[in-house]
């Protein structure tokens, strides 16, 4: 048997990690002296109630080696093997803590990937290795699969509000000011760095749709594959953005996502966006 396990930042929903097959385990998130095991203890609504009143930024701590170690062993033992798809190492250090694992318990059994990015593009990911799972491939294909996808998956989306990336230091309260009267949504891109950068802005949820939709152009989509679609506790917003970019993706089979607590940290609640795996042209 293959076993297929991710983090949560990965934001699949319980129900659609139960579908898929596919084993989520939780980083912890902090805030202030509370922590709560990610979308075990506190759920994507209340992390987003909480951070709306939280004076300092909550913070997430990475899953360790010995966790995974605990796992991996255990499949192992029972002669299975395992594909461990996790959240950019430049985000964290839950993707090498899962390497140090794999390298204590079996190398030819156990194979991790670094999917240099995070949230629904991540699910993405975890959704098409249970579907190669599911084809009948074996644990080495469906890895070298997902490693090379890992280089072409993007994410773009728009944020709502500047309030967080201002408390977080990414810009000045003079920017965020400024930048809340003349309605500014921030663009925020993942692309072949692995981290969360600024990608543009703009004035308006509109003017963020039609943006993105020439981002498509400019890097477009493989059709090969689906796409997916999350939103910061704001269903109807990425409602918006599906709608908005029907003309350019297959939205029959997207996938739909809610942001959790490692981006929605600094984007906030309001943001929307795509995800999806590009094309070789």
């Amino acid at each position: 048997m293959i076993h297929i396990i991710t983090d949560s930042t990965s934001d699949l929903s319980a129900e659609q990690a139960k579908a898929l097959g596919v084993e989520v385990m939780p980083l912890m998130v902090h805030f202030g002296g509370e922590c709560y095991l990610d979308g075990v203890e506190i759920t994507k609504e209340a992390f987003y109630e909480k951070l709306s009143s939280a004076e300092t930024l909550p913070t997430t701590s990475q899953i360790n080696p010995d966790a995974f170690v605990q796992r991996f062993q255990a499949y192992v033992d029972a002669g299975d093997t395992v594909v461990g798809i996790f959240l950019s190492s430049k985000m964290s250090g839950t993707c090498q803590s899962a390497m140090i694992a794999r390298n204590m318990v079996d190398p030819d059994r156990v194979f991790v990937v670094d999917s240099n990015t995070v949230t629904f593009a991540l699910g993405l990911l975890v959704t098409e290795a249970a579907a190669l799972r599911d084809q009948g491939k074996t644990a080495a294909e469906i890895a070298r699969e997902m490693e090379e996808l890992s280089g072409r998956v993007r994410l773009v989306a728009m944020v709502d509000t500047l309030k967080y990336l201002k408390m977080g230091g990414r810009i000045s309260a003079a920017t965020a000011a400024m930048g809340g009267l003349l309605g500014i949504n921030p663009m925020i891109a993942i692309e072949e760095s692995g981290i969360v950068e600024s990608a543009g802005k703009v004035r308006g949820k509109k003017a963020a749709f039609r943006w993105i939709s020439e981002y498509l152009e400019r890097v477009p989509v493989d059709p090969a594959y689906r796409v997916s679609f999350g939103h910061s506790n704001a269903p109807a917003v990425m409602e918006e953005c599906i709608e908005a970019l029907s003309g350019k993706v297959d939205t029959a089979r997207a996938i739909r996502s809610g942001i959790g607590a490692v981006v929605g940290t600094h984007a906030g609640p309001g943001a929307a966006g795509i995800a999806y795996i590009r094309s070789f042209s």
